[in-house]
């Protein structure tokens, strides 16, 4: 079976053959709208894209998708500034809008770009995001140089107990109390019952003492 040429080869294909006494320009137009439907249903570049979860080796970049628009799939292009590493991340049949980029140099500037890929090609790359990876020594991540596209969250930074969490807390120390309480009711409840155990032989050998001290001395 005879392969159909892509989409976009279609327009040079056009314009390189010698128009045929039998291709009418009803044709050729059917065709150029053809093209024009192609371009318009390319996705819209994506939005808001962030890098987040700094680390010396790795960091996250997520993105938004206009509503209404059909994306199959996506593709990030990393670069490094000042030196090599070079990279492109394609991925289909995913909705995520997230990507985790690893093997990164640390202390190291970076930039990334995210295209859209729809049932048709590929949108136009989204704008070009700055960030810069931290030390290996460092814990907490650096402001990016562009504070205003790029939302930068640490990992590794105390973080206030949620409610849930607090709640678990408190009901274990209640438990840990009780069963505590209990524990020191059961120990004085064996201690009274041994004294009252005690008591009545305690009473017996002094009065045996007694006795046997009265009768020596009748003697």
């Amino acid at each position: 079976m005879p392969q159909c040429p892509a989409a976009d080869s279609v327009g040079t294909m056009a314009s390189l053959m010698p128009l045929s006494p039998y291709l009418s320009p009803t044709v050729l137009l059917l065709v150029s709208c053809d093209l024009g439907f192609v371009r318009a249903d390319r996705p819209p570049s994506p939005v808001n894209v962030t890098v987040t979860h700094l680390r010396a080796n790795s960091a996250t970049v997520s993105w938004d998708v206009p509503e209404g628009n059909i994306v199959i799939g996506y593709s990030i292009s990393q670069q490094r500034q000042n030196g090599p590493g070079q990279r492109v991340i394609r991925e289909v049949n995913t909705t995520t809008r997230a990507c985790a980029l690893w093997g990164l140099a640390e202390d190291s500037d970076y930039t990334v770009q995210v295209r859209s890929i729809g049932l048709r090609g590929e949108s136009p790359p989204g704008p070009r995001v700055h960030f810069r990876t931290l030390k290996g020594s460092d814990r907490l991540p650096s402001n990016s140089s562009n504070p205003g596209d790029i939302t930068v969250e640490g990992l590794d930074g105390e973080r206030p107990l949620q409610t849930g969490e607090v709640v678990i807390i408190v009901v274990v120390l209640l438990m840990w109390a009780e069963k505590v309480t209990i524990h020191q009711h059961h120990r004085r409840l064996n201690e009274e019952r041994l004294r009252e155990e005690r008591e009545p032989e305690e009473k017996f050998a002094n009065n045996l003492g007694m006795g046997m001290g009265m009768g020596s001395g009748r003697a």
